[in-house]
């Protein structure tokens, strides 16, 4: 059985987007709000899909590369 990272990080995002780490933070604070997330509260790979439109299989695969 693999399993599969549940979290997003801004390194991820920097990634996925092209976009700077410091932007990868920005929209993680951004998506934390949106979903009443406290600051210590990590993003799911399914919550970051939801808010950006990015299908979550796209998403799985840059994390797991």
């Amino acid at each position: 059985m693999k399993l599969e990272r549940a979290c997003i990080y801004p390194k991820d995002i920097q990634r996925i987007t092209g976009r700077t780490e410091r932007y990868g933070r920005k929209l993680l604070s951004k998506i934390k709000q949106h979903f009443n997330k406290e600051p210590h509260q990590f993003i799911t790979i399914k919550e970051f899909s939801e808010y950006t439109g990015i299908d979550q299989d796209t998403i799985q695969e840059y994390v797991t590369s």
